[in-house]
């Protein structure tokens, strides 16, 4: 946008210059030229009308003073003076004054024009021409003065786009510096920051309201997202004590055992939304750069939780492991994350569970009967369960993705070959990629 907001302006201000100069070059041009045919044709004036015993005189005096050449003729063409030049050098020239045919006009004398120019006067009036006389004037010295007044106004000119050019610099500082400051607030909201402000700078009035506004809508998205993380983890929190009175007395009642599976589903339920909050705070403060990034020996971790649930998988897991890194998350962050992926393997993949990562990208591969396109689409949402099944609470990937995107990872399902599901984790490593 300053770019073309710079290129906007400047093409204004140049055009406005040019079209203030370029007339005012052309007007210097045409008024020295009238100038120039004014005095030669006041010259012609006093040679026509001289009498013609000093007429040589004068006319000898004018060339060695001035340098132009002068022919005089009379009323048959015969030469009365030729100071510097022949009758037949302008022959054309004489026929016409003696005809009284109007001269031609003088084009404009320009900085690069330096000849010379004929001025043919018939001697006499009306119809009673008694000759003619022919001055062949230099044009150099009109065209010295055009360049040096061109001079001048270009100077004026430059001077004046430098101007043109510092003001639209100044002006499109002004427009854009609150525009520059919101794009910063903007991407810092996006990137998870929390009340992120813009500064109150110099610019046009509608823009300091709009500052002041972000400022505002900052401030309500960050109490706003703080109200719903509060919500959830005191409603799961303050949830737990009647959950647990209700436990004990559930336990004490006979064939309780479809109460109390319910009730065992609810504390998963308050667990996994306690778990979702810490995820979603952990990962607000990572994006306003609120912690120094943890950690973890990958290849350490992936190992201790395939030996914590390797005696509840059916046909066991088979670990293929590679070269081993360092990766950007906390040891507990990692660990929550694997028992997320190992335990939706084992509960609802086949009997054969592979586990596989090299440097930092961990692969979860099952034989089950996996997820169709759309389920996969569906599966890190909140809440969704594969056709309503109660052993979760669909809250598992979503956990274990936000905890992934917080470290800057990703978090993808695709179907396996020839079925099952397969699991990709990968994060950033240190040092980073």
């Amino acid at each position: 946008m300053r770019q073309r907001l710079l290129l906007v302006l400047l093409l204004f201000a140049l055009s406005a210059v040019t079209a203030f100069a370029v007339p005012l070059l052309m007007s210097t041009a045409a008024e020295r030229t009238q100038q120039f045919v004014i005095g030669r044709t006041a010259d012609l004036d006093r040679f026509a009308a001289l009498p013609s015993d000093v007429v040589a005189d004068e006319a000898t005096r004018y060339t060695t003073l001035y340098g132009e050449e002068i022919v005089v003729v009379n009323a048959a063409g015969e030469p009365v003076v030729e100071s510097g030049m022949d009758v037949l050098d302008v022959k054309t020239e004489l026929e016409a004054a003696l005809r009284n045919q109007p001269a031609a006009p003088v084009p404009t004398i320009l900085p690069w024009h330096g000849g010379d120019v004929l001025f043919a006067r018939p001697i006499g009036t009306g119809t009673r021409v008694a000759g003619a006389v022919v001055l062949r004037a230099s044009t150099a010295t009109a065209a010295q003065d055009v360049a040096r007044r061109w001079a001048f106004v270009l100077a004026g000119a430059m001077a004046a786009a430098v101007a043109c050019v510092l003001l639209t610099l100044v002006v499109a500082r002004w427009l854009l510096r609150p525009l520059k400051e919101l794009d910063r607030g903007v991407r810092a909201v996006a990137a998870g920051q929390r009340r992120a402000h813009v500064m109150d700078t110099a610019g046009p009035a509608e823009l300091r309201a709009l500052s002041e506004s972000f400022n505002r809508m900052s401030d309500a998205v960050t109490e706003a997202a703080d109200q719903q993380r509060r919500l959830i983890a005191d409603a799961s929190h303050q949830l737990r004590n009647p959950m647990a009175a209700l436990r004990l007395r559930v336990d004490m009642l006979e064939g309780n055992e479809s109460v109390v599976a319910e009730v065992e589903r609810l504390e998963r339920l308050l667990d996994g939304l306690l778990a979702l909050a810490s995820a979603e705070s952990t990962a607000t403060e990572l994006a306003a750069g609120g912690r120094e990034p943890e950690l973890a020996d990958l290849g350490a971790v992936v190992h201790d939780r395939v030996d914590f649930w390797l005696p509840t998988a059916k046909a066991g897991i088979t670990l293929n492991a590679g070269s081993p890194a360092l990766v950007r998350c906390p040891e507990s962050d990692l660990a929550q994350i694997l028992d997320v992926v190992l335990d939706n393997a084992i509960k609802y993949g086949g009997p054969e569970i592979t586990v596989s990562h090299d440097r930092n990208v961990l692969t979860v591969t099952d034989n089950g009967d996996g997820l169709s396109i759309e389920d996969i689409e569906r599966a890190k949402e909140r809440f969704w369960r594969k056709h309503d099944d109660k052993r979760g609470t669909g809250l598992g990937l979503a956990i274990a993705e936000r905890l992934v995107t917080a470290r800057g990872g990703t978090l993808k399902l695709t179907p396996a070959e020839p079925k099952g599901l397969t699991v990709e984790l990968t994060l950033p490593v240190e040092p980073a990629l």
